[in-house]
């Protein structure tokens, strides 16, 4: 039998026995030029499976925890990003509930899910090239643990809309009845930056301090409410849970809000990270064979209608890079998580000669204090194909020197442009060289690099 668990809110995959289910059936992009199926990975767990089998490392077995431990530390996933949700999103969906979350646990580019006595750690691992690859851990203690990837079932939910149609994460707000499954006749919401803060967290726990905001986290449907009308999402009311999960079960007692902010951002990033990455490999190999099939010069260049394909969908990332369009934060105090998360997430930014990082909150009026994403620094976005990558750099400098006088950005002041354009020439590598040209020419600090030339025609 095959059974369906999501890694909370964020995926779906199928397990059979103890073997995930990947050589069966249709998984879209597994043709040229994606070859999402492939074997030729370098995501992190990809790259921790090949030192288990070389021996250079191991997985340590815990009672009570299982793997969970071991595999955080390998895959260098923090403790303090732990976010827990009681929605019945898993195949162990009888394990979960208000009293049993489930525990979810982020760094830049790995997604690690566990159940309370469940029987598999679930894994979303993001490949510079493949976008997010799913695994599977079994919690069965054996001699020599492995990763198994599973793609068939888990694409089925995770090539969606939610995840702008290519294999990505996403995150569910539900509204709860008491049991954690989502009451009838209610509406879901995908919680990413821009998502009303009124329309997150339904189904999750949310601790710290958020200064009066209003969400649906740490609550449930009012019973009195299930037997109304079909579509009754605007007469719902939450009340809050009264019997607390038992924190002693978990690895931290938190499920920290500024994770959950910093999780609703990078989410939606990577998946647009991806579907620039795969517009851009598919238009280029069109532009390939139709060289090949009509005898064209190999430099002929690519037309407007290909340029399009990866065009429209790195304006979306430029957007999306940048918070153009991030929800405001209701007028309020400053947010303030419950754990360590904050301090030591903000800690691994690098910096500027005047101490900025991209990675510095601000948790006030919006999430971070440069409003521009730190998964640049990612493998991910230097593994964007160059036509995508030098357009989104192209036009990420027309951005931050006011050049681009476009409403989509008229949030972003002048001295949060200016701020963001330094610290990005100060400490990102492999800039192109008009960054390095409009640096030089304004007397601005650049970092000795090794830059990118922008191509011509």
């Amino acid at each position: 039998m095959v059974c369906t668990f999501a890694l909370a809110g964020w995926s779906n995959l199928h397990v059979y026995a103890q073997i995930a289910v990947r050589n069966q059936g249709y998984v879209p992009f597994s043709e040229a030029p994606i070859n999402y199926r492939s074997d030729d990975l370098s995501d992190p767990v990809a790259q921790l499976e090949r030192q288990l089998t070389a021996g250079t490392s191991s997985l340590k077995y815990e009672p009570g925890h299982g793997y969970l431990k071991s595999v955080l530390k390998l895959l260098n996933v923090p403790v303090n990003s732990q976010t827990l949700v009681f929605s019945k999103t898993s195949f162990q969906y009888k394990k979960i509930s208000p009293d049993h979350p489930r525990a979810l646990y982020f760094s830049d580019d790995v997604y690690v899910g566990s159940v309370h006595d469940g029987k598999a750690i679930e894994i979303i691992s993001f490949d510079p090239q493949q976008g997010a690859i799913f695994y599977l851990l079994d919690e069965h203690k054996v001699d020599h643990p492995t990763f198994q990837r599973a793609e068939l079932d888990c694409t089925q939910c995770h090539i969606a809309a939610g995840t702008r149609g290519v294999p990505g994460v996403l995150l569910r707000s539900i509204y709860p009845t008491t049991t954690g499954t989502q009451a009838p006749g209610t509406k879901s919401f995908i919680i990413d930056q821009e998502t009303p803060f009124d329309e997150r967290w339904g189904g999750w726990y949310v601790t710290g301090k958020l200064g009066g905001r209003t969400h649906l986290g740490n609550g449930a449907v009012d019973d009195k409410d299930l037997n109304g009308p079909a579509d009754q999402t605007d007469t719902m009311h939450i009340v809050s849970l009264s019997q607390p999960f038992d924190k002693s079960s978990y690895l931290a007692p938190d499920s920290d809000v500024v994770a959950h902010l910093v999780l609703a951002h990078q989410t939606q990033m990577h998946n647009l990270i991806t579907l620039t990455n795969y517009k851009t490999r598919l238009a280029l190999y069109a532009q390939t064979n139709r060289i090949k099939s009509e005898g064209l010069p190999t430099d002929t260049p690519l037309g407007d209608s290909a340029r399009q394909q990866y065009e429209r969908p790195a304006e979306q990332l430029l957007r999306y890079l940048l918070f153009a369009n991030e929800a405001p934060f209701p007028p309020s105090a400053k947010i303030e998580g419950s754990s360590s998360f904050a301090k030591k997430f903000t800690a691994r930014g690098v910096r500027d000669a005047k101490g900025r990082s991209l990675r510095d909150f601000d948790l006030h009026t919006r999430t971070f204090k440069y409003p521009c994403s730190y998964l640049i620094y990612t493998r991910s976005f230097d593994s964007l194909p160059d036509p995508a990558r030098l357009y989104i750099y192209h036009r990420l400098l027309q951005v931050l020197t006011g050049e681009d006088h476009s409403p989509d950005f008229a949030r972003i002041s002048a001295a949060d442009r200016q701020a963001i354009l330094e610290i990005l020439l100060a400490t990102k590598q492999g800039l192109p060289e008009e960054w390095s040209t409009y640096a030089k020419s304004n007397r601005l600090h650049i970092a000795g690099r090794r830059s990118v030339p922008v191509p011509q025609g």
